[in-house]
This record gives C-alpha cells, sequence and structure tokens, in this order.
C-alpha cells in the first residue's frame, strides 16, 4: 500500500515560544514605562491633597478662564481647519490641476516647522515691531498677546491634520461614483454632499479628533504669541506651567488631568473611527448615500461598482 504523504503549511512563526514571551514582555514594560505610569502619576498628584482641592484647583477663576479660552480656541480653529482640510482634499484628491504638488506640500508645512518658530513668525509679522505692527497699532487691533493670535497659532500648528486624513481615503476611492453622478446631471454641491461625504464620513471624524486634541494640547507656538496674562492670554498648557513654576503642583496635576481625560476619550473616539475605517474600507457594496440622493446618480454609481468588480473578476487572458 502506497502511504499518502501529506503535505502540512510551514509554520509562519518560526521564533521559540521564549523568544515572542519576551518581546512581548519587552513591549508591554515599555508601555507602562512611558504611557501608563505617567497617566496614574497625573491623577495620583492631581488627587493628592484630597477631591476637595482638586476641584478648588478647577474652580479658581485662572483656571476657569484658562479653560474657557482653550475651548474657545477649539471652537474656532477646528471647524476653519475641517473646512479647509476638506476643500484641499477633494481638490487634490479628485481634480488635477496646476500647482497640485505645491499646495499638498505646503499643506505638510507645519510639520516640519518648529511650533515655537511659526509663533515667532506671527510675532514678527504682527508684533509691535512688526511689518504689520504700526498699521494694526494705529487701527486699535491687538492680534499678539490676544486671543486672535492664539487661535491664528492654532490653525497653522493644526490645519494639516484633517487634510492629511482625507487625502489618502479619497485617492482609495477614485472618482468612479462622482463622476456618474455628474454625468447624470447632480450639481457640484449635490455630487460632493450626497456621493462624497457620506463615503469619507469616519475618515473626516477621524482627522477632526487629531485636531481637536492638538488645539486644545498645543503649548509651543501658543506660548509665544499668548503674552502669558495670566486669566486672559493663558490656555490651560500654559495655566499648567504656571502653576509648576510656582510650586504648585497639585494644582497643576488637577489642571493636567482634564488634558490627560481628553486624551483617553481622543483615544477611544479615534480607535472608533478606525475600526469604523477600516470597515468600511473592507465593504465591497455599494457605499450607503446620505439623505435623499438622486436615484439617477445612485443607479449609475451601482452600475460603476458593478462593473468595476466584473473587471476585477476577469481573467487576464478574457480581456
Amino acid at each position: 500500500m502506497s502511504k499518502t504523504v501529506r503535505k502540512t503549511r510551514p509554520d509562519p512563526v518560526t521564533e521559540a515560544p521564549w523568544v515572542r514571551w519576551l518581546l512581548t514582555g519587552i513591549a508591554l514594560v515599555f508601555l507602562s514605562l512611558f504611557l501608563v505610569v505617567p497617566l496614574v502619576a497625573v491623577f495620583w498628584q492631581a488627587l493628592s491633597k484630597g477631591i476637595g482641592f482638586y476641584f478648588e484647583s478647577l474652580a479658581d477663576p485662572d483656571a476657569l478662564a484658562a479653560i474657557k479660552l482653550t475651548l474657545i480656541t477649539a471652537a474656532i480653529a477646528v471647524p476653519l481647519n475641517c473646512a479647509f482640510g476638506l476643500a484641499a482634499s477633494w481638490a487634490i484628491a479628485k481634480f488635477d490641476f496646476r500647482g497640485k504638488a505645491l499646495l499638498t506640500t505646503l499643506i505638510d508645512l507645519p510639520f516640519s516647522v518648529s511650533p515655537v518658530i511659526s509663533g515667532l513668525i506671527y510675532v514678527l509679522m504682527f508684533g509691535a515691531q512688526g511689518w504689520l505692527g504700526p498699521w494694526l497699532e494705529d487701527h486699535n487691533v491687538q492680534i499678539i498677546f490676544a486671543v486672535p493670535g492664539i487661535v491664528l497659532a492654532t490653525i497653522f500648528v493644526t490645519f494639516p491634520f484633517v487634510a492629511r486624513e482625507l487625502i489618502p481615503l479619497m485617492q482609495a476611492q477614485g472618482n468612479d461614483e462622482e463622476e456618474a453622478a455628474h454625468v447624470l446631471g447632480a450639481s457640484g454641491w449635490q455630487m460632493f454632499r450626497r456621493v462624497t461625504l457620506p463615503n469619507i464620513r469616519w475618515g473626516l471624524l477621524y482627522g477632526v479628533i487629531l485636531c481637536n486634541a492638538r488645539a486644545m494640547g498645543e503649548f509651543g507656538a501658543v506660548s509665544v504669541v499668548s503674552g502669558h496674562i495670566r486669566g486672559q492670554t493663558d490656555t490651560m498648557p500654559l495655566h499648567v506651567e504656571i502653576l509648576y513654576n510656582e510650586y504648585n503642583f497639585a494644582a497643576a496635576f488637577a489642571v493636567a488631568s482634564l488634558l490627560a481625560l481628553l486624551a483617553l476619550v481622543t483615544l477611544g473616539l479615534k480607535l472608533l473611527a478606525e475600526r469604523h475605517m477600516n470597515a468600511a474600507l473592507r465593504d465591497d457594496d455599494v457605499p450607503a448615500f446620505a439623505g435623499p440622493a438622486p436615484q439617477a446618480a445612485a443607479q449609475a454609481a451601482h452600475a460603476v461598482h458593478q462593473t468595476r468588480q466584473a473587471k476585477q473578476s476577469l481573467q487576464p487572458g478574457e480581456l
């Protein structure tokens, strides 16, 4: 009788078990030392003088002013960066035009410039001795050491986040559905609102989350343009620095704990957005159209999608 030789698939993991355990342990120790321990230390120090002192520190007028200014700055910077990111990513991913590569490079500029230098640029432009300083002073307009300067500096350091999240997503989706809707009579606004926007909603949320976290936690650029006027131009990170320099550690960590909570919320929302983005990319069905999409455009997009699937299923010799 002939013996059948059964071919077994080789194990892709060739390391010994102790090697895998060692590498996993090193990763866990590293994450604990650099992520978990500092996070626990923040809340430990914040509550070191009791829960009463914790809430008293947060109820301090200067702390409330810093929290309010941080929220105002984020409320202005994030929507503006969202609008810019949507417009820039739609233009770059869906259209070809002269200067496209230059625009893409300029979007990445804040990643290449130190936040302190970006804040200094606004001082050189709008400061008392800057290019526009005398004109602003004559017209009683104050940008540096005031809220407008803080907002401008925050917008500069955060505007790439939404665009850089949406550009690869839109490029991967292609232009078939938008072209079908346009051919069947949809206007540019209808094409964007009813075809493009539903397909990128989770990527947009992902970029907004990152943008908001950076806007609330920005220190370098805001520190240069704020002037550190306590109770007026101090954001939460600057207020933490002032309290720490005054050796008021418990109050400093109390305010810092709010930023830590923001980081945890941001992480949770980020994981949620990533999960939905990955599910959308794995889904082979036609994306759901939000709102009352034109029936003809939806049918055309469905036809384009079926044609694309048919082409992918053909063998090279059948083409």
